[in-house]
């Protein structure tokens, strides 16, 4: 395909551009106004997959975080010719047969990666320190009610000292990193080419030895097939601290029902999730009950500021494609 610029008469007034689902990374506190720019802008809040068609039967340029852009799908959209990803993961997309069409996928890179680690740390400090649980013991008066001047119903951890190991040392991992070594923990780090350099203060290890040496693990990987159910039984058969497990990267690096287990033998000491294999989960999710275990609805990316960068880059991808040179390719050109 012929990307061609505004300025060669690429005809933006004729273009009709169509969000399929906005409501996540714009609920009402941000602008979509920079997509004026491009054609004629139709946004809904979420589209159910049997309308998808329907709804962007006419359109030229497709946003969409969520709905599953199957083959099928595709073929029926004959006007299509981009699609910008409005997160970094692609998997609802098909890219094979995006590219046998000639559509362009571009996603988002980068944005989340302040607000995630931030939302790491609350969930390591809430397993640690136990905030809100105590905040509630106030609340009830079990303070008021106790005859020491200092009451604490679950033991404080200190972190200086304890190590923290990153499965996964992409933009967010180096983020998580940079937190954990100002709270003087030691920090190791597992990624594809252990020779490369790293950061300062970081140590490289293999996957076992982080499994092996870590108190608190935190998961920032892709999920593919080497890291599918990356935190599966035989692995956590060799942790050796029963550490604390994070995981604001992808449901599936966990095996849930071994997860489970492991939390109720103790073999975990606890796990602290952002995302799950469902979302959003069914009532009785084996993991909501347990004492060991909190769960976040899919929330550590999104604070204003990561979504305004969300939006910004997604618009700027636009730009770029319309000027001729796209960037942020989904699979390659």
């Amino acid at each position: 395909m012929n990307h061609l610029t505004k300025s060669s008469g690429y005809n933006l007034a004729m273009k009709s551009i169509v969000v399929l689902d906005g409501i996540v990374a714009n609920p009402g506190d941000l602008s979509w106004k920079r997509l004026d720019e491009f054609g004629e802008v139709t946004i809904y809040d979420r589209t159910p997959s049997d309308l998808i068609i329907e709804r962007a039967s006419t359109a030229h340029f497709i946003l969409t975080n969520k709905c599953q852009l199957t083959g099928a799908i595709l073929k029926d959209l004959p006007h299509l010719e981009y699609i910008g990803v409005l997160a970094t993961g692609y998997n609802n997309i098909d890219i094979a047969s995006a590219k046998s069409q000639g559509i362009i996928v571009c996603n988002a890179v980068g944005y989340g990666a302040p607000s995630v680690a931030q939302h790491v740390f609350a969930l390591i400090l809430e397993m640690t320190n136990q905030v809100g649980l105590h905040q509630q013991v106030v609340r009830n008066n079990k303070w008021a009610e106790s005859e020491d001047w200092c009451f604490w119903e679950k033991p404080i951890v200190e972190l200086n000292g304890k190590t923290l190991g990153i499965f996964g040392f992409g933009n967010i991992g180096k983020q998580v990193a940079k937190i954990g070594l100002a709270f003087g923990m030691r920090v190791i780090a597992t990624k594809r080419n252990l020779e490369s350099e790293t950061d300062e203060g970081v140590s490289l290890v293999t996957t076992d030895e982080l499994f092996e040496q870590s108190d608190f693990l935190s998961l920032h990987s892709d999920l593919n097939k080497d890291t599918y159910h990356i935190i599966r039984s035989e692995n956590i058969d060799k942790m050796q601290k029963n550490p604390i497990i994070i995981n604001t990267g992808r449901g599936d690096l966990i095996h849930e029902e071994d997860l489970k287990f492991a939390l109720e033998s103790g073999q975990i000491a606890g796990a602290a999730l952002d995302v799950l294999h469902k979302e959003p989960p069914n009532a009785d999710h084996p993991l909501s009950a347990l004492d060991n275990c909190i769960i976040t609805p899919h929330q550590a990316w999104a604070a204003r500021e990561s979504r305004l960068r969300l939006l910004s880059i997604a618009f700027d991808n636009i730009r770029s494609y319309v000027d001729g040179h796209p960037t942020n390719i989904c699979g390659g050109e």
